[in-house]
């Protein structure tokens, strides 16, 4: 019989943590592909957040460091200035990168930081119990704006992409989505070519993924994709934002 399918070996075999639904999964997935695609899988080095991909350190099958609530670009600085050889990512959620981390972010990005940033926006806080988050967009129900976010109490919600790649030591930055198999299939190149300018030595990258959140947003995973597209994707349009040094 001809083997089609088989797990990436860049994943462990102990069972994710996540709700039925989150689209973390699929994420974990397509870094872990893309890293043994790369053969770079004896390189990899994973920074893992504080969130609800606080155990991601559980599932990748590389070196992976746990850091404090946003601090993952700075041991990720570590790491790769210390073993520039090797391939160095950050996989974050938008409470840890946008909020907790908004100054570590913007920093190594500035500095130009020869790393790749896997960014999570499901525009909530999962693990903490479904409060706003700095990507919640107008209007979004959570557990503290129960009457939706509202520009004149809460501001404007925050769009990394587009942030980062007005700097000028950011070389590469793209937002992607993981409502549906085409854009999965978006998203996971996107992935690899952050991995790819990071082992030609061209700077800072980072993919951003929108994702769902199905049991903070009080949906069905199947509704929760809906939701996505209907309502994020309009706010923050996917694509490239940077690729290319602007120096």
């Amino acid at each position: 019989m001809t083997k089609v399918f088989e797990k990436t070996k860049m994943l462990t075999d102990v069972p994710f943590h996540y709700c039925p639904g989150c689209t973390h999964g699929i994420a974990h997935r397509l870094v872990a592909e893309c890293i043994e695609e790369l053969g770079m899988c004896d390189k990899a080095v994973g920074i893992a957040p504080v969130g609800c991909a606080v155990f991601a350190y559980k599932y990748f099958n590389c070196d992976m460091y746990e850091a404090s609530h946003g601090r993952a670009p700075s041991v990720a600085t570590g790491a790769k200035r210390v073993h520039p050889e090797n391939l160095v990512f950050t996989y974050q959620g938008d409470g840890d990168l946008a909020s907790m981390g908004t100054a570590e972010i913007v920093h190594a990005a500035a500095r130009g930081e020869n790393i790749s940033v896997i960014f999570i926006n499901n525009a909530i806080y999962g693990m903490t119990g479904g409060q706003m988050a700095p990507t919640s967009i107008m209007g979004q129900v959570t557990t503290t704006s129960p009457y939706g976010r509202k520009k004149e109490l809460n501001g404007m919600p925050v769009k990394m992409s587009e942030m980062l790649a007005v700097l000028d030591g950011s070389y590469y930055i793209e937002r992607c989505s993981l409502h549906d198999v085409a854009n999965i299939r978006k998203a996971k190149a996107a992935i690899k070519k952050a991995f790819r300018y990071q082992m030609e030595g061209k700077g800072f990258s980072m993919v951003e993924l929108l994702s769902t959140c199905p049991t903070n947003w009080g949906m069905t995973p199947v509704k929760a994709c809906e939701w996505l597209k209907e309502n994020m994707i309009p706010y923050y349009p996917l694509g490239v934002k940077k690729e290319g040094s602007t120096l």
